[in-house]
Formats: C-alpha cells, structure tokens, sequence
C-alpha cells in the first residue's frame, strides 16, 4: 500500500522531566518527551500506556510520530510496574482518576515541559493537541474525549472532558461494562464501566478481530464499542488477525506481544499519523488518502469505517 508519508527526521527524547502532582498522588509525574529535532508548530501528542508499563514504552508508535512531526509525552502512571505500589496502597482505587489527572497535568505544565527539552521552546502548537492511549490508557484517554465512568446505579459520573483535546486515538480501548465484564473484572475494577453517550470529540478507535479479552464475557467486538456507541466524527480500523497487541506497539521484542507482526505496526504507524494530521487540521488529504489506499489493497490487511 503506497500510504504517502512527510520524510522522517531526526529525533531528540527527553527523560524524566518530573511535574509537580497534587499531594493524594504522593509523588510527582515524571514523563518522556520525544520530538523531531527540526520543525515548527509542532502538534502534540499525550499517550497513556497500558496497565504495569511505564514512560518507556510504545517505542514503535512513539519514535515514528515524532519523527514525522508530532511532539509525543508520555507519563509515567502510579500503575507502573517501575514504581511497585502495593494493592494495599490507599491510591490503589483511584488510580484510574489519577491517570486522568496526570494527562490534564501535563496540559497544564506545557510551559515547563517546552523549557526541559534542549531546543523545544517555542516549537509547540498549542492549539493542536490529541490524546492517544493503549488498552487501560484508551479509557485513560477516552475521559479527555468525552467519556464517562458510570455509577453502580448506572449515572455517568464527573465530565472529565478537556476542550484542549482536538481529537483522539483509541487503541484496543476496553467497552462496556456491566454484564459485558467477567464476575472478576465486575469485582475488582468497577470502574471498567464506560459510558460512550457524551463521546463527542473526533478519534480513531483501533480495535483487532482476535482481540479476546479475559475481562469480558463478550468477543473481540467488545472492542469496538468506543466507536459504536459514540457520537461524532469517529473511524474505526479493523485489523485482521491482530491480538491486544495489535501487532507489537508496546516494543520491539517485547515478551507480552502475542500477535507478533511488524508489517501490521507499520501499518498501523502510518494510518494513525495519517489520521492525526487531518484529524489536527495539518493536511485534509491525509486521512482520505490513507483509507483510500487501504481500501484498494489486493490483500487488505484491516477495513476501515466512519460515520
């Protein structure tokens, strides 16, 4: 598939920069930043990893986005298999809202984070920002987009929506909860109970047709619900084949891939950045043309819908 991308440039990452947190959080966030060496205006995107991993992960997507002209930051959150905190930790329960505030803090503290990187200030476009997440980090990033936890009596809790965020991409991002959740998951993370209905903001939501989760009773289409059941200008790619691991996005080599494929990352390195530069007003062509060329593919290797 002739998917045409800008030249790769050189790139500059940056770790740790620590952000002072709110006392509950009871450390600060350290995150990574990863930059192209040249450009303008560059666009901005805060990815949240999945649940033990760290800063250090999502390399694959993470090293081409910012070679192809996004400023990537990655936190580092209190789930991270780096820090070691205890089940028993009092945060234990609320982590999965301070993986949203650590994403709203680093939108806060840009400023600071634009000084800590040798030749990045006055280099970041404000005004173009996405969120980007992978597996817990999808909810984690959906918040920003509109989505809402709900209740055990099934009322939507806090909008935690950020106007900041222009658009977003969801990958293998967990659906509804419920009695869609295995009796383990129902017990043990309650808050694994989504509401798609306020979901408004533009996003890519990547789901694998083999994408069988020990967490729900349901099938891989589980994973398609953040698209299904929101509102708004949304894509959803389906890739063949592809396991939670989409292919190998967390790493290269890493042991937790199980649908080991480098073509299918490519792949999925190419569509996203295409879908953010005309989801981020960068090129209005991009996207269409990306689907476009999937779509004639003699041996499509995932489909493409949108509403």
């Amino acid at each position: 598939m002739d998917i045409k991308m800008n030249v790769p440039a050189s790139i500059i990452s940056v770790k740790p920069i620590g952000l002072p947190a709110e006392k509950e959080r009871g450390e600060e966030l350290q995150v990574r930043v990863t930059a192209p060496v040249i450009g303008q205006d560059l666009p901005i995107i805060v990815f949240s990893h999945g649940f033990g991993w760290s800063m250090d992960g999502y390399a694959p997507l993470v090293d081409f986005w910012a070679a192809h002209g996004f400023v990537v930051i990655q936190p580092t959150h209190l789930d991270s298999r780096t820090l070691n905190i205890p089940s028993e930790d009092p945060r234990t329960p609320l982590i999965w809202r301070m993986r949203v505030d650590d994403l709203k803090l680093i939108l806060d503290q840009l400023e600071l984070i634009e000084a800590s990187v040798p030749g990045l200030r006055g280099r970041l476009d404000r005004e173009r920002i996405a969120v980007a997440g992978h597996s817990w980090g999808g909810q984690t990033a959906s918040m920003l987009l509109g989505a809402r936890v709900l209740d055990a009596y099934g009322e939507p809790g806090q909008d935690m929506s950020d106007p900041r965020i222009k658009a977003g991409v969801l990958l293998a991002t967990t659906g509804s909860g419920g009695a869609d959740l295995t009796p383990f998951a129902a017990e043990h993370f309650p808050f694994m109970n989504p509401s798609f209905a306020n979901m408004s903001t533009p996003a890519l939501v990547v789901a694998g047709d083999h994408d069988q989760s020990l967490l729900s009773t349901r099938g891989p289409d589980w994973f398609t619900d953040p698209y299904v059941l929101s509102p708004g200008e949304k894509s959803l790619l389906t890739l063949f084949g592809a396991e939670h691991s989409l292919g190998g996005i967390s790493g290269y080599e890493v042991k937790e891939t199980t649908d080991e494929n480098p073509e299918r990352v490519k792949l999925l390195q190419k569509l996203t950045a295409a879908y953010l530069r005309t989801a981020l007003g960068l090129d209005a062509s991009s996207w269409p043309s990306a689907q476009a060329a999937l779509k004639e593919s003699a041996n499509p290797p995932g489909r493409i819908e949108s509403k």
